[in-house]
C-alpha cells in the first residue's frame, strides 16, 4: 500500500502541529518556558552538587591532615620508644663493660698471685739446691774424714 502524493503532502503539512501537541517537534512557547525552568533547576542542582563536591573535598583534605597528624604522632611515639630502648641497651652495655673491667682486675690479681707463687717456688728450688749441695759436700767431707782416719789409723 503505497501512499499517494496527496497523502504525503497532507502528512508534511500537519506533522509539525502533531509533534507540537506531543511536545516532540518545535515546542510552543509554554513548552519552551517549561524547558527553561527545567534547565534553571538542573543548573541549580548542578551548582549544589558542585558545592557539595567542594565541601566533600575540603572534608577529605581535613581528614587526610588529621590522619597525617595521627601518623606523625605515632611515628614520634615509636621513635621515642626506640630511643628509650637504645638508651637502655647502652646502659646495659656499660654495665657489662664494668663487669668485664672487674673480671680483668680479678685476672690481674690472680696473675700477681701466680707470680708470687712462682717466686716462692723459685726460692724453694734455690733452697733445695743449696741444701743438696751442702748435704752432698758434708757427706763427702765426712766420707773423706772416715777414709782418712782409716788410712791413718789402720786397725
Amino acid at each position: 500500500m503505497a501512499l499517494a502524493d496527496e497523502d504525503i503532502q497532507f502528512i508534511k503539512d500537519h506533522l509539525a502541529a502533531w509533534l507540537a501537541e506531543q511536545s516532540l517537534g518545535k515546542p510552543p512557547a509554554v513548552y519552551e518556558i517549561e524547558l527553561r525552568e527545567r534547565m534553571v533547576r538542573v543548573e541549580e542542582d548542578l551548582k549544589r552538587q558542585r558545592e557539595r563536591i567542594e565541601g566533600l573535598s575540603v572534608q577529605m583534605d581535613s581528614r587526610f591532615e588529621q590522619q597525617q597528624q595521627r601518623f606523625d604522632q605515632r611515628f614520634d611515639q615509636l621513635e621515642q620508644r626506640f630511643e628509650q630502648r637504645f638508651e637502655q641497651m647502652d646502659r646495659r652495655f656499660e654495665q657489662v663493660d664494668k663487669r668485664f673491667e672487674q673480671v680483668d682486675k680479678r685476672f690481674e690479681q690472680m696473675d700477681k698471685r701466680f707470680e708470687q707463687v712462682d717466686k716462692r717456688m723459685d726460692d724453694q728450688a734455690k733452697r733445695m739446691d743449696r741444701f743438696m749441695v751442702w748435704t752432698f759436700s758434708t757427706v763427702m767431707a765426712a766420707a773423706g774424714l772416715v777414709i782418712a782416719t782409716v788410712k791413718l789409723f789402720p786397725p
